[in-house]
């Protein structure tokens, strides 16, 4: 989308309204508090693109113009975390959001595996094909540590980090986890949750559910969030495999040993965080603040919990626009 088409649509939008184009097809809709922007699960789908790699299809969002920002999402959700960031950055950033391999829309090459260390490598090609030498990233949850093992493996095509809620060294996976860890072990994760989640949209929601684990306000996550979240993962007993192996993927710690070489990096960092947060440790934000050599500090919101960011997406845009300033 063209800077000019963006402007236009972001400021007729705040004012609450939706904007169609020539053809009559909604670009962005009002949405939120205080009408603002953010894409409906409608338009995200006509928005979606494939990029053939070795690994797979990646499905993946691209908007806006400028130097590329990379927004790598949590687990078990896909790039539709994003839909109120985006709207906020395009006119800013070439915003590319990627599903990972094994999560959303993905279409993942038969024995390809989905560890961390395989979606850093898919992301590598990703860019590579795209054309994209250099990026800022924006993560979350265990997008984080995938976000962390690429600055380090390719710490030169990185120029920013904004971290949200995240694994970490000394907290990876979190003790919150193993739960699932052990479903998915056992094969039955995605049965044993997720297909009650997204049948029972209010048990999602539930202090039991997707809901009341990660996330802070009523109604969160959406009707359509939750079908567009697990929906993919559970079509299908190949899918279900899928699930199963990205979360097997996140154990042993896939960052053993990584803090040495983070502290050797000298990109500037900012650190969002959801005190709220039951999974990660809330002394994670300080560590992160006190290894990467570069950091810019902390904001810390004290109600918000570890899939903020879909909740909270003005606040990414405020940090993120403040960052890239510097």
């Amino acid at each position: 989308m063209r800077r000019r088409q963006f402007l236009k649509v972001a400021g007729a939008a705040m004012a609450g309204v939706t904007i169609a184009n020539a053809t009559g097809q909604h670009l962005f809709a009002a949405g939120g508090e205080g009408g603002e922007l953010e894409y409906t699960a409608a338009q995200y789908t006509k928005m979606r693109r494939y990029m053939p790699t070795r690994f797979g299809r990646i499905a993946y969002l691209d908007e806006g113009e400028g130097d590329a920002v990379l927004l790598l999402h949590g687990f078990p959700l896909n790039n539709f975390q994003w839909r109120g960031v985006i709207p906020r950055l395009a006119g800013s950033r070439r915003c590319l959001a990627p599903d990972f391999l094994g999560l959303g829309y993905s279409e993942v090459t038969e024995g390809q595996g989905v560890t961390p260390f395989d979606q850093v490598e898919m992301l590598a090609a990703f860019l590579d094909e795209l054309g994209v030498s250099s990026v800022d990233l924006i993560a979350n949850d265990s997008g984080g540590a995938v976000a962390q093992i690429f600055a380090v493996r390719y710490p030169s095509r990185v120029r920013s980090i904004l971290f949200t809620n995240c694994d970490v060294e000394p907290d990876s996976p979190p003790p919150a986890l193993e739960p699932v860890i052990e479903m998915a072990r056992e094969g039955t994760y995605p049965d044993m949750w997720l297909v009650p989640w997204l049948n029972d949209k209010d048990l999602a929601r539930s202090k039991d559910g997707l809901g009341g684990f990660c996330y802070s306000k009523p109604g969160h996550p959406t009707d359509e969030a939750i079908d567009m979240y697990l929906s993919p993962l559970v079509e299908s007993e190949a899918r279900k495999a899928l699930t199963n192996a990205y979360t097997l993927g996140l154990t042993p710690n896939p960052l053993a040993g990584i803090e040495a070489e983070l502290r050797r990096l000298e990109m500037p960092v900012r650190i969002i965080w959801g005190m709220a947060d039951d999974i990660f440790a809330k002394e994670s934000p300080d560590y992160l603040n006190h290894v990467m050599q570069n950091s810019r500090g902390i904001r810390r919101l004290e109600s918000a919990k570890l899939f903020f960011p879909e909740e909270y997406p003005e606040v990414i845009a405020e940090e993120a626009l403040k960052l890239w300033q510097l």
